[in-house]
C-alpha cells in the first residue's frame, strides 16, 4: 500500500521532472524551493479528503471546505512555481475557495443558497484568468497590436456583412 500510494507517485513526479529539466539541479534546497506545494500543501488537502471519505465515514462534511481549498491552492502554487508565473496564476486562489465550497455543496445537503458564492467566486476567478491571459498575450511579440487590429477588422466586416434584420 505504501509503495503504491506514496513511493510510486513520488518516483513518477521525479522522473517527469528530470525529463522536462535534464540539466537541472538536484539539491535539497532546490527541491524544497520548487516543490514545496507538492510536499506540504497538496498532501494536507488530500489528508482532509481522506479524513472525510475514509476515517470519519462521511460524517465530518466541514472537512471538505479546507480540503478542497488547500488542494486547488496547492495545485495553483505548484504550477506557479514550475512556470514562474505568479502574476497570471493568482486568480486560482479565488477558484480554490470556490472549489472548497463546491465540495461542501456537492457532498453535503445541497443548500441552493451556497451556489451564490460558488458562482460569484468561480466567475470572478475565470474573468481574472481571462483578463490576465489576454493581457499576457497582448504583451507578446507574436500576438500584439497587429493581430488584434486584424481580428477587430475581421469582426467588424463580419458584423457589417451579416444580413440580419434585427438591427
Amino acid at each position: 500500500m505504501l509503495r503504491k500510494a506514496i513511493v510510486g507517485p513520488v518516483l513518477l513526479l521525479l522522473g517527469v521532472y528530470f525529463l522536462l529539466n535534464p540539466a537541472g539541479e538536484m539539491s535539497t534546497g532546490y527541491i524544497f524551493a520548487h516543490f514545496w506545494p507538492t510536499m506540504f500543501v497538496i498532501p494536507l488537502g488530500l489528508f482532509f479528503h481522506w479524513l472525510y471519505f475514509g476515517v470519519l465515514n462521511k460524517k465530518g462534511i466541514g472537512l471538505l471546505i479546507p480540503g478542497g481549498t488547500l488542494l486547488v491552492a496547492g495545485i495553483v502554487c505548484q504550477i506557479s512555481m514550475l512556470l514562474d508565473n505568479w502574476g497570471n496564476m493568482w486568480p486560482g486562489f479565488i477558484l480554490a475557495a470556490a472549489a472548497g465550497l463546491f465540495e461542501f455543496y456537492w457532498f453535503g445537503t445541497r443548500n441552493k443558497w451556497l451556489l451564490i458564492p460558488i458562482c460569484v467566486l468561480t466567475i470572478l476567478s475565470l474573468l481574472f484568468f481571462a483578463v490576465f491571459a489576454l493581457g499576457s498575450l497582448m504583451n507578446e511579440q507574436l500576438f500584439g497590436q497587429p493581430i488584434l487590429a486584424i481580428v477587430l477588422v475581421l469582426a467588424g466586416l463580419f458584423f457589417m456583412a451579416n444580413k440580419n434584420k434585427s438591427t
